[in-house]
């Protein structure tokens, strides 16, 4: 099995390179349903989920929304998420800097997606 450069950046954040595509996708919106309600900009962060999975987005810019995200997603950070008030303010401000990075990568296409998916969920 040859490894990419996804499973490698899947294995800085503990997961094996074996996980599947769905595993990761499965603990996103895990988190994200969980959070929806404390994170402001939850459209944001799911159009960045997008566009991190979207082949056209160039490389680097993926790399930030996937480590992003992935910390996003970690279920022990700087400030775990259970800490009342403050558990999801580190994530915040990592997902904040994240997207602002990238924010031209982020299309219209990726935030109708997330429209989508959030009114679906």
């Amino acid at each position: 099995m040859t490894t990419t450069r996804f499973d490698e950046f899947l294995a800085r954040f503990g997961r094996k390179p074996e996980a599947t595509e769905g595993e990761v996708r499965a603990d996103f919106w895990r988190t994200a349903k969980r959070a929806a309600a404390k994170v402001p900009f939850m459209d944001e962060v799911v159009a960045a989920y997008y566009a991190a999975l979207d082949s056209r987005t160039p490389f680097k810019a993926r790399m930030t929304l996937l480590a992003a995200l992935g910390y996003f997603v970690m279920p022990a950070d700087l400030v775990p998420d259970f800490v009342a008030l403050l558990g999801f303010t580190d994530d915040i401000a990592v997902l904040s800097a994240a997207i602002a990075a990238v924010r031209p990568h982020i299309k219209d296409g990726h935030r109708k997606a997330a429209r989508d998916a959030l009114a679906n969920a």
